[in-house]
């Protein structure tokens, strides 16, 4: 079971998260529970998407959110508790939905188990130079 992010404390987290990973059209950060301190959730991950205007209408991204959605419930298993953004960019409503689901799954496992920062996930100040 995922749940939604809502509260706010959240999402100023994902901008100061340095927990994020790039792959093909998708970013996907990662705040964990504790991380946000004493009152985060400690229930099912939480997941958010940000898919901007520049991506389509209404139709087109509403559609690209509930496959988002359709994928990340089928990968729900390999994800860990804690928080996750993902941002979609305008060529991913035109991929495949097992090509969305393996860039998806990838980067997963990029973002690892948490217990160290693998080389290849981003930070902000790398995302602003892309």
């Amino acid at each position: 079971m995922i749940g939604s992010v809502r509260d706010r404390a959240t999402f100023a987290a994902f901008g100061r998260s340095r927990q994020r990973a790039r792959r093909g059209w998708l970013t996907v950060s990662f705040v964990a529970d504790d991380a946000l301190g004493p009152d985060a959730t400690d229930g099912p991950s939480r997941v958010a998407y940000s898919i901007g205007r520049k991506v389509g209408g209404a139709v087109e991204r509403n559609r690209l959110r509930r496959r988002l959605r359709a994928v990340m419930s089928e990968l729900s298993p390999q994800i860990r508790p804690g928080a996750y953004l993902i941002a979609a960019g305008r060529p991913a409503t035109d991929v495949s939905y097992q090509e969305l689901k393996a860039m998806m799954s990838t980067a997963l496992h990029d973002l690892g188990s948490g217990d160290e920062k693998p080389d290849h996930v981003t930070t902000p100040a790398q995302d602003q130079h892309r």
